[in-house]
Order: structure tokens, then C-alpha cells, then sequence
């Protein structure tokens, strides 16, 4: 029988948030070679978890998550060594968009230091645990270790304080650029249960419980960071950040998230990823 993946179910989810009907996608998915029964059990078994109606898996305990107390009735936040504004915040999905976390100095300094080091933009395969080379992100990006440079150092306490986070369950900067027409697809952070390399990928900290996006420049047009299930969209401007956190790795956490293409110039961000335990 032909496995429903975890590729084939982003898939799905992304033909839903385009807005393609069911009856068409399934049409799309016998074109390509799917028996339709699977077809019909992985449409609907699909939509059933985005939708947060899958029973048992949407009612996975909840996890503490970064971040928890911030609310758009705190307008400053002191994050260790700079004020940090709160200029948006919702609560389902959770995201928060913040104002002047990084100086136009220190979105300079990361550029300048990931440069060099820039390659084709890999994701982690949880069916197998390790990094490759996915279609649908279309970036260059490197990593930072952590702490490597004063810079990255500074920015991960601030973000540790400003989120009430455990520094050492952050894992390393990562760096990307996107260029005119690139992007990232919508996706989710979390790394699926239900994949066998997942439990290999949890020994390093847990699961990711947060992400936040720091905006280094601001692109000429395009480039938004883009939350389909509920129509928001982030402009990416620099020194600015987007935070958002998924209190169980299932859809109804409604944190599908994505990169809109660059239309003019470039975009380049620094992004972390938080883990509920230390990262190792």
C-alpha cells in the first residue's frame, strides 16, 4: 500500500490554504498515481488534523511554551540590554510581532559574518532525522553555533529574556537570504510524531516548542512572512522580529507559516528555534 507521508500531507494542507477544493485535489493527486481510496483516506485524515478535529492527537497535552505572559498590553519589554516593543500579539495561533529587537549595527554584523558561509537551504527530514535539500525552500542559509560571535551571543540572551526562556534550550542562529522570486512554502516547526526519525531528533532537546523570525533587511518588495490559516501577514522590516510558539506539534495549533516570494532585492533573516528541554 502507498504510505500517506508527512511530505504528502504539507502538500495537502498547502492545496487547502491555496484554496483548491477537495474534489480537485484528489483529482490531481490519481493523476499522479495514488490509488484513490489512499488518496481519499489521506485527504481526509489530513484535513481532519489541520482543521483540529483529529480526536486523540489534537488533545496531546499541552507543553509550556516561550513567551507566555506577553500581550499587546505590555507595549515595552526590557530584554536584558534593550527595550524591545510589542507591536502586535494574537492568541490563536499564538504569534507575537516585536519592534527593534536587533540595531541596524547588529543586523549589519550577521549579514557580514554569514556571508561566506551561505549554501543551499536545508530543512530536517523527520523521516530520517537528518538534513536535505527540500524543493520547497528556495534559500541559501548557514548556522551559527551558539554563541559563536559577540553578536550571536547578545541576541540569544535577548531573546532568552525577552521570551522568559531557558538560554540553553535554544538552538544555533540560523542565517538565510532569499533573493528575487525565492521563498519558502508553508510549513510547520514542530517535528511530526508520527515520522520515524522524529524520537532521534527529540534526544537533542525535546521538541520545538517557539520560533522567532528577525527581520536583518528590508526587502524592496515581497517577502512577508505569512501565517494561510488565518490570513496574517508580517512585513518583513528590518530589526523587527515574528514570534510564534505550538503548544503540541499538531496543526490545530494553527502555526502553518511560510516565506512569500521576494518580488525586488533581497531578504535576509536570522531565525531560532526554541526546544522545551536543553539543546544539545
Amino acid at each position: 500500500m502507498q504510505p500517506i507521508t508527512a511530505e504528502l500531507r504539507r502538500w495537502i494542507v498547502a492545496q487547502a490554504t491555496a484554496g483548491h477544493p477537495p474534489d480537485v485535489v484528489l483529482d490531481a493527486m490519481k493523476a499522479s498515481g495514488w490509488n484513490e481510496q489512499v488518496a481519499i483516506d489521506a485527504l481526509e485524515t489530513t484535513m481532519r488534523a489541520h482543521l483540529g478535529l483529529a480526536g486523540d492527537d489534537a488533545s496531546e497535552p499541552a507543553r509550556p511554551v516561550p513567551g507566555a505572559a506577553i500581550t499587546a498590553g505590555t507595549p515595552a519589554i526590557r530584554a536584558g540590554d534593550r527595550d524591545v516593543r510589542v507591536v502586535m500579539a494574537m492568541t490563536l495561533p499564538r504569534v507575537v510581532v516585536f519592534a527593534e529587537l536587533l540595531s541596524a549595527e547588529e543586523c549589519a554584523d550577521l549579514i557580514a559574518l554569514a556571508r561566506s558561509r551561505l549554501a543551499r537551504s536545508e530543512t530536517v527530514e523527520t523521516s530520517t532525522g537528518a538534513s536535505a535539500v527540500n524543493p520547497a525552500r528556495t534559500s541559501d542559509g548557514m548556522f551559527f553555533e551558539p554563541a559563536e560571535f559577540p553578536v550571536c551571543a547578545r541576541l540569544e540572551k535577548r531573546i532568552a529574556a525577552l521570551l522568559g526562556w531557558p538560554l540553553e534550550n535554544g538552538e544555533g542562529l540560523q542565517v538565510l537570504r532569499y533573493g528575487p522570486g525565492t521563498e519558502y512554502l508553508p510549513h510547520y516547526d514542530y517535528f511530526d510524531p508520527d515520522e520515524a526519525g522524529t524520537p532521534e531528533i527529540l534526544k537533542r532537546g525535546g521538541q520545538r516548542v517557539g520560533s522567532i523570525v528577525c527581520y536583518l533587511n528590508t526587502p524592496d518588495a515581497g517577502g512577508a512572512t505569512v501565517f494561510p490559516d488565518v490570513g496574517l501577514q508580517v512585513a518583513p522590516v528590518r530589526g523587527n522580529a515574528v514570534f510564534f510558539s505550538y503548544d503540541r506539534p499538531h496543526p490545530a495549533t494553527r502555526t502553518l507559516h511560510g516565506g512569500a516570494p521576494v518580488d525586488a532585492g533581497e531578504k535576509w533573516v536570522a531565525t531560532k528555534w526554541l526546544r522545551e528541554g536543553k539543546f544539545e
